[in-house]
């Protein structure tokens, strides 16, 4: 049997995990887009969950303080990431005068596996607030449960894999809703260039 303070430090793990991650960002309704689509979801969901348990795992390593020791980095990471995010929000724009329907499944024009990967991977990557939750939040977090630092981190970890799952394959049951005219979601027009917002992620 689990004793008792294992489960309670993996428990508060995924509650944290998830009260942070549960935003639609331009990560999550990236991931949304595709699971609707039900293109390359595989591909997009392994890397979330993958680049959330790289972060968590940084954050109780301590990499967390070597990012308030240089600020620096954080400051490069906010301006990269504001220029891709209005970058990604004028493409938005554009969508929403042009009304559509989201059509599910593959067809022409959609995205390759190269130009999601690149997507999904930037959309992680370069989100400032991916290092200040996910990395200080959620590492600082860890290491005050000592010695269970790292039971938390799998319960935090735990709640990425929940919630992307949830996310890129519940997403079909949407689909109904999202064929409507007046329905759409951001991400890449097809053929347009491809470009976690809002926390986090």
């Amino acid at each position: 049997m689990i004793p008792l303070d294992i489960l309670a430090a993996a428990a508060t793990g995924l509650g944290a995990g998830l009260a942070l991650i549960v935003a639609i960002g331009a990560q999550n309704a990236f991931v949304l887009r595709q699971g609707i689509h039900g293109e390359h979801v595989w591909l997009v969901v392994l890397v979330c969950m993958a680049s959330d348990v790289v972060l968590i795992a940084g954050g109780i390593f301590g990499i967390g303080e070597v990012v308030r020791a240089v600020p620096i980095v954080v400051v490069a990471i906010r301006v990269a990431g504001a220029l891709f995010l209005f970058a990604y929000g004028v493409l938005a724009a554009k969508r929403a005068f042009r009304p559509g329907r989201l059509v599910a499944g593959r067809q022409l024009g959609t995205l390759s596996r190269g130009a999601v990967l690149a997507t999904v991977l930037t959309l992680t990557w370069l989100n400032p607030h991916v290092y200040l939750d996910t990395v200080l939040l959620l590492g600082t977090l860890a290491n005050q449960h000592g010695e269970l630092r790292w039971w938390f981190g799998a319960g935090a970890a735990l709640g990425s894999v929940i919630w992307f799952s949830a996310l890129g394959f519940g997403a079909r049951l949407l689909r109904p809703v999202f064929a409507r005219p007046a329905s759409s979601l951001p991400g890449p027009r097809p053929g347009a260039c491809s470009t976690r917002s809002s926390p986090p992620s």
